[in-house]
């Protein structure tokens, strides 16, 4: 054993991996009971709050694949929550769209996830928590940074 070695204690990012899975599992659990997943939660409100509409658009919002997104959409779709619709002004897009069912539900799962970050978050005054989520977005954003636009003119 090297005492100047650095243990898994002595690292954030242990200590974030471990808040994150505690965050996920509690939120997991309280959406089974309306038998939908987190994934499945992000694009279910995601689509409800008009973020994104298309499958493609859904993937880049959440940063994740799109054959991911379309697995998850068929799955929500098969519970009655989510359907695809032909866009009106292009015949090769297919829109995302909430059923009836899916629509009552995303407002109360909404209430769920607030729930559940005031349980974990409730600690920090709303400064604090502002700007631990500041911190955490430039990290990511160092970490995966985002392509320059190219000027307009």
């Amino acid at each position: 054993m090297t005492a100047s070695s650095s243990g898994l204690r002595d690292h954030l990012g242990y200590w974030l991996r471990r808040l994150s899975d505690e965050v996920h599992s509690r939120f997991e659990r309280e959406l089974a009971q309306h038998g939908v997943t987190v994934s499945q939660w992000a694009v279910l409100i995601t689509v409800h709050r008009g973020d994104a509409t298309t499958t493609r658009e859904v993937a880049r919002y959440m940063d994740i694949d799109a054959g991911a997104v379309s697995r998850l959409v068929d799955r929500l779709a098969a519970k009655g929550l989510m359907t695809r619709e032909p866009d009106p002004d292009s015949r090769r897009t297919l829109r995302l769209a909430l059923t009836d069912t899916g629509r009552d539900l995303a407002p109360r799962l909404a209430e769920i996830a607030d729930r559940n970050d005031a349980h974990f978050f409730a600690s920090l005054d709303p400064a604090q928590r502002h700007q631990l989520e500041e911190w955490i977005r430039r990290l990511l954003g160092e970490a995966h940074p985002q392509p320059t636009p190219p000027p307009t003119t």
